[in-house]
Formats: structure tokens, C-alpha cells, sequence
């Protein structure tokens, strides 16, 4: 049973009441460092956004950008994962040479869905244990230091979208420019460094989180921001088809209630 017939069933919890026009709408999604960047399940944020646009009748293009693939200018939504410090090293040359590009594409309003590893690469650096410093791109205002403390558990944040329920695994110590420019509020865990409370950070439509899970399957709510965001960049307030989440909004509960 498709997703879409599973919405016409009554009784079930749904999002917000979108609705699309009869216009075949297009979303470009861009995957960025799939192989060097992915651990913990993060490659299904993409699958996630592919999907939920899908059952709603969207046509979906994915591209997956490698090193020394270039950025298609057409992308809509670019999603990137988590990684060892290993994978961030591998990957620091090839963003920097993608910097510009994400840079103009973030003032233009692509979205943007950064976790973990790719979260601390689009601040400004990341300082390992040894003391190496990696690079990042400076899309959102923020530094990170390897940390003596792993932080590692169930996590729940409030956050404009409802409650985000995830999964850190990161001993990054982060810390914002400025604490209003966070994602969220940490109600369970530690979130971007144990101490202030923040948990990622947002700039314009880039979002960046130490949630894995991947965090998109247990949030359907922030899966379909994402979603109506780029929509509305490309099209112009567009609304979308509500969905059953009953399946998902159940995975949320279940998350929610599970030890640290």
C-alpha cells in the first residue's frame, strides 16, 4: 500500500492541511559526499524528502555529489550527513573549493540540511583532539572543538517545527555566535555543547543539527518545512497534500520515551 492511499483512510494523525495545485511541480534534491559522509542512517533524510514529495505527486531529481563533483545549479534542497573526523578530513579541500557556490546558493535560499560532521564543516572551523584545524566554509556563524566528553544518547529539542526527537554521537564542542541563531532548545541531551541549552543552528533557510536517526523519519513536521520552503522559493508560496503520518508520528512517540 502506497503512502498516498494510506492518506485516504480516516482517523489518522496527519499534518498540516496543504494543497497543491494541479501543476507538475519539480524538486532537485543534491546530495552532498553520500560515500565520505554518511553514518547513522543519515542518508535517510534524503530518501525521506524524495518520498514525501513523491506521494504527493512532485517529480524528484537526485543528484549525489562526490569529490570533485560540481553543485548543480538547479538544486532545490542539498542535504549532507555525519562522518568521522577521518571523513572530514578527506572531504575539507574539495568544500572549499564548493564554498563559493554553497555561499551563493545559501543567500539565494536553497534549503539546506546539514547533521553533525557537515553541521561543524559549514561553520567556521573544527578543531580536532590533536589540534588540527579543518576548515569550514562559514555559512553559519560558528566554531567547534573535539571535546574530552562524547556526548551520545536519545535526544529531544523544541524547536519552531514541534518537538525534533534524534540521536547525537559527537564529543564537538559547539558554540554559536549568537545563541538566538539555534534550531532549537535541548529538553533531552546535550545538543551543541552541554552547556548553554542551544542544539544546531539556522540561517535563512540552512539548518544544521547534531541529530541523527536519521532525524527526518521521526519528524514529519520539519521534513515537510523543508519540503514547502523550497517549493516556495521555486514556485511561490506553494502548499502542500497533507499525509498520513500515523506511522511516523508513532516512531516519534516511541523515540521520545526511550532512555538517554
Amino acid at each position: 500500500m502506497t503512502k498516498g492511499q494510506r492518506a485516504k483512510g480516516k482517523g489518522h494523525s496527519t499534518s498540516a492541511t496543504y494543497h497543491l495545485p494541479s501543476t507538475t511541480y519539480q524538486l532537485t534534491i543534491v546530495h552532498l559526499y553520500p560515500r565520505e559522509m554518511n553514518i547513522y542512517g543519515d542518508t535517510g533524510n534524503r530518501l525521506v524528502l524524495q518520498k514525501r514529495a513523491e506521494w504527493r505527486g512532485i517529480d524528484v531529481q537526485i543528484k549525489l555529489v562526490g569529490v570533485g563533483d560540481p553543485i548543480p545549479d538547479e538544486a532545490d534542497i542539498i542535504v549532507g550527513g555525519g562522518g568521522q573526523d577521518a571523513g572530514q578530513g578527506k572531504i575539507q579541500d574539495d568544500l572549499q573549493e564548493k564554498a563559493e557556490t554553497l555561499h551563493q546558493m545559501a543567500e539565494a535560499g536553497v534549503v539546506m540540511l546539514m547533521i553533525c560532521g557537515m553541521y561543524q564543516l559549514f561553520g567556521r572551523s573544527f578543531t580536532t583532539h590533536e589540534g588540527e584545524v579543518i576548515q569550514g566554509i562559514g555559512v553559519l556563524p560558528l566554531e567547534t572543538v573535539g571535546g574530552h566528553k562524547r556526548m551520545i544518547g536519545n535526544t529531544i529539542y523544541q524547536t519552531p517545527f514541534g518537538e525534533i526527537v534524534g540521536y547525537e554521537n559527537h564529543s564537538g564542542v559547539t558554540k554559536l555566535d549568537n545563541p538566538a541563531m539555534a534550531f532549537g532548545t535541548v529538553v533531552k541531551g546535550s545538543g551543541n555543547n552541554g552547556q548553554d541549552g542551544t542544539e544546531g543552528c539556522r540561517i535563512q533557510n540552512v539548518f544544521g543539527t547534531y541529530s541523527h536517526g536519521p532525524v527526518l523519519v521521526k519528524n514529519p513536521a520539519f521534513s515537510d518545512e523543508l519540503l514547502r520552503l523550497a517549493l516556495s522559493r521555486r514556485y511561490g508560496d506553494a502548499k502542500l497534500k497533507s499525509l498520513d503520518n500515523t506511522m511516523e508520528l508513532s516512531a516519534h512517540a516511541i523515540a521520545s520515551e526511550r532512555p538517554r
